[in-house]
């Protein structure tokens, strides 16, 4: 039998770059694909959520109780987040794209840091005047656990939430 040579790890070392590179996706994101798993069947369910900064630097989505993936959320707060859409030409597997864990905690109405969220929200998302008021809205601020950068083919990166701040 043949001897096979083991196959090359693909993940590059993490350079300023790819730091760079990954900070400007969480900081550009305006929507985002948000995994989570459904509370009755345990299947993953993905669906595409607004997103953007906080006044703190945070990332935000703006949900609706109603909503499932807020339903998931609550009950388990991990999630996939993947940022990044391909550009208008080439192939859409060689354009940047970011896959996030993330932990989402709630802030909700009450909370003191929700004013200048709604305030910096309206500021990106000025179409959400028409419902931001509405008692069952409120903000989960996604916070990275890992992330795994797809720079373009062939510069593949693993970060960790100090990578991306």
């Amino acid at each position: 039998m043949p001897q096979q040579t083991p196959p090359t790890n693909p993940i590059r070392p993490t350079d300023d770059e790819a730091r760079a590179l990954a900070q400007s996706l969480i900081r550009e994101a305006r929507f985002g694909a948000l995994g989570t798993l459904d509370p009755d069947t345990g299947a993953p369910v993905v669906t595409r959520v607004a997103l953007g900064p906080g006044p703190q630097g945070e990332l935000l989505t703006f949900v609706s109780s109603l909503a499932a993936h807020t339903t998931a959320l609550l009950q388990d707060h991990r999630a996939g987040l993947l940022l990044g859409e391909p550009g208008t030409k080439g192939d859409p597997l060689t354009h940047p794209r970011l896959s996030l864990q993330v932990e989402a905690h709630a802030i909700h109405r009450d909370d003191p840091a929700f004013p200048a969220m709604r305030d910096r929200w309206l500021s990106d998302h000025p179409k959400s005047k028409l419902y931001i008021d509405l008692p069952d809205f409120f903000f989960f601020d996604l916070r990275a656990t890992s992330a795994a950068l797809n720079g373009g083919f062939g510069r593949a990166f693993r970060l960790t939430p100090a990578d991306l701040t």
